[in-house]
């Protein structure tokens, strides 16, 4: 707070003097009186306040301007991360499945918009290979992943093999095709020898 003979308000340009003392913001001078919040009007002078753009901005009308996390629901003062259209503090932006922090790290969406981590992501919602049950899932450094469906089932490539012989099936190599018999995986080969088992059992 300051009081002179010389200084002139720079809101209401009247002189600052002892009967209307002074006060010095933002590299300006005013009347103690017209020192007031740019958003509500409330006074400002000896209390604390925000500058927002050059203008004086009270505690209250600061924190209803801020954006408010999507996930927590308070005020975002510091650092905001935006991801999915959302702002969100760095540390509420967590992995739905694990609460691991997604902050820097990729992340992806499920069909509600909750955010998981591509780990998370993939366990919940990848197909499942009707061999190991793991997984269908990129390989690392990979964006896309390579499944095999038969049956109505998917399978890992290198699971999609016959489960007599162990020949890695493909539709793609001659004489390594996928013959199933009862929702079993065979090569033409054994395919051939089951069925002829059961013939002779049926003798």
């Amino acid at each position: 707070m300051s009081s002179t003979d010389h200084d002139i308000c720079s809101r209401c340009e009247g002189n600052i003097d002892g009967k209307n003392p002074g006060c010095t913001a933002l590299d300006r001078t005013f009347h103690v009186s017209c020192f007031t919040c740019e958003q509500c009007g409330g006074s400002l002078a000896g209390g604390s306040f925000y500058n927002v753009n050059g203008k004086a901005i009270c505690e209250k009308d600061y924190e209803q301007s801020l954006e408010r996390c999507a996930k927590c629901g308070k005020s975002i003062s510091d650092k905001l991360l935006r991801a999915s259209g959302n702002a969100y503090h760095p540390a509420c932006f967590t992995c739905t499945s694990c609460l691991k922090c997604l902050d820097g790290v990729a992340f992806t969406l499920n069909s509600q918009n909750e955010v998981h981590c591509v780990d998370c992501f993939h366990d919940k919602y990848a197909p499942r290979c009707a061999i190991c049950s793991r997984p269908i899932i990129p390989e690392a450094g990979e964006k896309d992943s390579v499944r095999v469906i038969a049956m109505d089932k998917s399978f890992h490539v290198n699971c999609y093999r016959c489960e007599d012989c162990g020949l890695q099936l493909s539709s793609q190599v001659e004489g390594h095709g996928c013959y199933p018999l009862d929702q079993h995986l065979y090569c033409k080969n054994c395919n051939s020898k089951r069925l002829t088992a059961i013939a002779q059992s049926a003798r």
